[in-house]
């Protein structure tokens, strides 16, 4: 048995090399990160440098973007323009202070030399090295004490209980003093072996729900509906046949759009109660949710007639579920037959083209897909010919309906506009699926002839209601203003409406924008001569360069959802939006916010001096 000296020697023996280690380590990851962070901003003093016009300008946001030990900047022949040392640089680790740099500008005639000041850095890796020096002394002291006590313990026990042996082997009865053979201890180390057992089967099991449980509805997900239908291919099974439901929440993107991502999780977990209600009617149904917008219901040893009955219940409560909300439809179903000689890739396929069918009929409906032999023949699909025949007839007969939602300046001297929202209407007056028709137009090759339909619908409503006053903003397709056609169309259009083109704003995103840059210069061009503006869209998911604003010359950007969501909690999308807003005033483009779903979002948008907020918070959609 170990004396405490000696266990307090060992563990502090082995503390002092995980500190040392640990140190070693620390200075080396900080070396790496100060020299990644002198590489990163030689780019960015390029960067900021070339949208400057003034040094001073130039000193001042070079100061605010970072620390330094000695900051000059000189002309390209040398003579001093302004020149900075930090008088209290701080302490820093030798081999992690980077050296001097001079980055030379030959565009602008000017040289910049500078040090950064790494002593902030420096600081915060002493601050964790002490502490962590202070837990692992605390932790080798207790470790230690509680070392001998139990050891001292267990030693004490077994000692007594050899005594006690030894006593008995000396006396005739020994067969009477077997129960006497016990160790307090030991049995207490088995106990706690075993509760350690136990606990990590309750962690696997845990961890297995995790890997099978959709976090949002609290369903089996889509891996468990893999390994649940393979299941019912197993020669054993009891199941021969049954039904594959699915059903598609196809509103969610409007929903996340227009009245925000928290509502749009309310939706998607309200159509899944919907459908867990119908399912319970069938006592071996088991319902998964597959995606964001999909659930799927397997219903076993079920006939398609009984399914075509829950599938018209579903339609039903749908229909009940959309009388209270504000939603044009609530969901889609397509249901496939199948056996044990079916394989869940031509299911899934099959139910897929029975949902685009249900989508051009009537709000909320339903479509059993029986051919097979559509996915076999690829000159045959249903679900294509069945849209293709919905976009034709919203565009010959202009069934189409416009909403607007406005953008709402931060200050009296913002300038922005409403976005133009369109809705497509089937033969029956229905709302067909927003997202489902733009996508399916993409894939028909009818984008084009979709963006004309809303162009021109939107700009005679602002005719005919006199709303030239307004400024609207109208969403154009990467693919319309790559088509010399539409260009020519466009072009003339806006120049035969030269007093409502002024008030028209063309929305695109910024990948659209980025797939080819020739033909959007080409694009923003013809725009800004016939009066109209130009907003970039879902700015921040690409990487846009500053060159890239500098040579399109945009009117707005509108960042991304994800970088205004929560902003009042997240600091590092503050930094961000704080220094994209200062770039982009200075090269006298407007920034606007999308998605603002809160009061404290709008707030921390406005001192960060976002020029327009849109979202469910701001305003609903409404009529044009």
């Amino acid at each position: 048995m170990y004396s405490f000296s000696q266990l307090l020697a060992r563990n502090i023996l082995l503390g002092a090399v995980f500190v040392i280690i640990s140190t070693a380590l620390a200075v080396f990851f900080l070396a790496d990160y100060t020299a990644q962070k002198h590489h990163q901003h030689q780019s960015t003093i390029t960067a900021i440098a070339q949208q400057l016009s003034k040094n001073k300008e130039l000193a001042n946001i070079l100061r605010k973007t970072q620390d330094y030990t000695q900051l000059a900047i000189n002309t390209y022949k040398g003579e001093k323009i302004y020149s900075y040392t930090n008088p209290s640089p701080g302490f820093t680790f030798p081999m992690t202070q980077p050296p001097a740099q001079k980055v030379t500008l030959s565009t602008v005639d000017l040289t910049i030399s500078y040090q950064l000041n790494t002593s902030k850095d420096s600081l915060f890796v002493i601050k964790l090295l002490f502490s962590l020096t202070g837990v692992i002394v605390l932790l080798v002291v207790l470790a230690a004490q509680m070392s001998v006590r139990k050891n001292g313990r267990f030693m004490s026990a077994i000692n007594h209980q050899i005594k006690k042996d030894l006593s008995l082997l000396s006396s005739d009865d020994v067969e009477q003093h077997d129960d006497l053979i016990d160790i307090p201890e030991l049995k207490a180390g088995i106990a706690e072996i075993k509760q350690l057992i136990e606990r990590q089967v309750s962690n696997s099991s845990v961890l297995e729900q995790h890997a099978y449980t959709d976090h949002l509805t609290g369903l089996d997900n889509r891996n468990r509906f893999v390994q649940f239908y393979e299941s019912l291919l197993a020669p054993e099974s009891a199941t021969k046949f049954g039904v594959l439901v699915t059903t598609r929440c196809s509103e969610l993107q409007t929903v996340n759009q227009v009245h925000g991502y928290q509502e749009g999780d309310n939706y998607i977990k309200n159509v899944g109660n919907l459908i867990k209600s119908a399912v319970t009617a069938y006592r071996s149904g088991r319902l998964f949710k597959l995606s964001s917008s999909d659930f799927a219901t397997i219903l076993p040893n079920v006939t398609l007639k009984e399914a075509e009955n829950f599938a018209q219940d579903l339609t039903q409560r749908f229909n009940e579920f959309q009388q209270s909300a504000d939603l044009d439809s609530i969901a889609y179903t397509g249901l496939v037959y199948f056996d044990q000689t079916k394989p869940l890739g031509e299911l899934l396929a099959l139910v897929d083209t029975g949902i685009s069918i249900a989508q051009t009929q009537h709000i909320n409906a339903w479509y059993v897909q029986k051919d097979s032999e559509a996915l076999k023949n690829a000159d045959f699909n249903q679900g294509n010919q069945n849209w293709r025949q919905e976009i034709d007839n919203v565009i010959e007969n202009q069934r189409i309906s416009l909403l607007v939602q406005p953008i709402q300046p931060t200050t009296r001297n913002s300038k922005v506009y409403s976005e133009v929202l369109a809705r497509f209407l089937n033969s029956n007056n229905e709302m067909l699926p927003t997202a489902s028709f733009i996508a399916m137009a993409e894939r028909l090759d009818k984008i084009t002839a979709v963006d004309k339909l809303i162009i021109d619908t939107a700009i005679n409503e602002i005719i005919s209601k006199n709303l030239v006053e307004q400024s609207f903003g109208i969403n154009v397709s990467s693919r319309s203003i790559s088509d010399e056609h539409f260009l020519i169309w466009l072009e003339r259009k806006l120049l035969r409406e030269a007093s409502i083109a002024p008030r028209i704003i063309f929305e695109i995103t910024e990948f659209g924008l980025q797939q080819n840059i020739k033909t959007s210069k080409r694009f923003i061009d013809l725009v800004h001569r016939a009066g109209a503006r130009i907003t970039v869209e879902r700015f921040g998911v690409g990487l846009t360069s500053f060159k890239f604003f500098r040579d399109l010359k945009p009117d707005f950007i509108k960042m991304d959802s994800t970088y205004t969501r929560d902003i009042d909690d997240d600091k590092n999308n503050q930094y961000f939006l704080r220094v994209m807003v200062d770039l982009a005033h200075r090269l006298s483009i407007n920034v606007l916010a999308e998605s603002v779903e809160s009061q404290e979002e709008k707030h921390t948008l406005e001192r960060l001096f976002i020029d327009g907020c849109q979202g469910f918070y701001i305003g609903k959609p409404k009529p044009i």
